[in-house]
């Protein structure tokens, strides 16, 4: 139960982030870049203080031992690349490559691992596709190739990202120390950004939202759980956030609530229920644990 609701925690963090960046970015009030820049730092301040704050009295942490290289290079090939590619892909077929993207790289990597997903779990993930595509399919014009190739790119780095912290036993240190590796690197993004389209204070706080909370905190949490989730379960679930993006722009953004969007999230849950379900049945049994239903 406490992986589940921790999980649901991350997911809604990760949408939350959805939300941010459509609000920021499509609105025209940050360059890409320097949004991008802005969250990697306001995340690694935001981790390095709870870190040195859970520390005091203790031996001073060594902050840049935390993390990973792999871990912050990963992170630094999805950020910018889906801030520059959400200006020019659309929304829907943007979260559509983005997570098919990451799907296909972190159940790749199962399947080479030899964790090979069941029938019902190719079924609940098939289902939760077609509702995702239906979800966004009134959107769906045919992107441009440079920004579909960006979004692939992004989707292929998360599903790294996650891969990588699979193997986390230290949450929040991995966390922070990966955001504190790419903090270099952000501030040349806010540089470049602010050259480009000197952001507003929309912009500048939006980003740093994003990074101090939906990501910063957000990814402690997800970094917390995957260790207790397969590659295939930790894959599928990401398929809720387009939905919970959807709702959060009816609640924040004033979007509008329609039968397609009640309709296609209940398809997405149900076939992500259905995936994670089966998912567990093969875990348990492979270790030869009863089924308490």
């Amino acid at each position: 139960m406490r992986v589940a609701l921790l999980t649901a925690i991350a997911m809604v963090a990760f949408a939350t982030n959805s939300v941010l960046a459509r609000l920021a970015l499509g609105g025209g009030h940050v360059d890409p870049f320097a949004y991008t820049g802005i969250r990697i730092l306001a995340a690694a301040v935001m981790l390095a203080a709870i870190v040195v704050a859970r520390t005091r009295g203790a031996a001073r942490p060594r902050l840049l031992s935390m993390g990973s290289v792999a871990g912050a290079l990963a992170f630094l090939a999805y950020a910018p690349a889906f801030a520059v590619a959400y200006v020019s892909v659309g929304a829907g077929p943007g979260a559509l490559i983005l997570f098919a993207s990451a799907q296909a790289a972190m159940v790749g990597w199962a399947i080479v691992k030899g964790d090979r997903p069941a029938a019902l779990e190719w079924l609940g993930m098939g289902v939760a596709l077609a509702a995702l595509t239906y979800l966004l399919m009134p959107s769906l014009v045919a992107p441009p190739l440079v920004g579909a190739a960006l979004m692939a790119i992004a989707g292929l780095a998360w599903g790294a990202y996650c891969l990588v912290g699979a193997h986390s036993r230290a949450p929040l240190a991995d966390t922070t120390g990966n955001f504190l590796r790419c903090a270099p690197a952000g501030i040349l993004f806010v540089v470049a950004g602010v050259v480009h389209l000197p952001p507003d204070a929309v912009g500048v706080s939006l980003a740093i939202a994003s990074g101090a909370v939906a990501s910063g905190l957000g990814y402690i949490i997800w970094y917390g759980v995957l260790p207790s989730l397969s590659r295939v379960s930790a894959a599928i679930v990401q398929l809720t956030v387009p939905a919970l993006a959807a709702a959060g722009g009816v609640v924040f953004i004033d979007e509008p609530l329609t039968e397609r969007l009640v309709l296609a999230s209940a398809g997405i849950l149900g076939g992500v229920a259905l995936a994670l379900v089966a998912a567990d049945r093969r875990r348990r049994a492979l270790l030869r644990v009863p089924d308490p239903g």
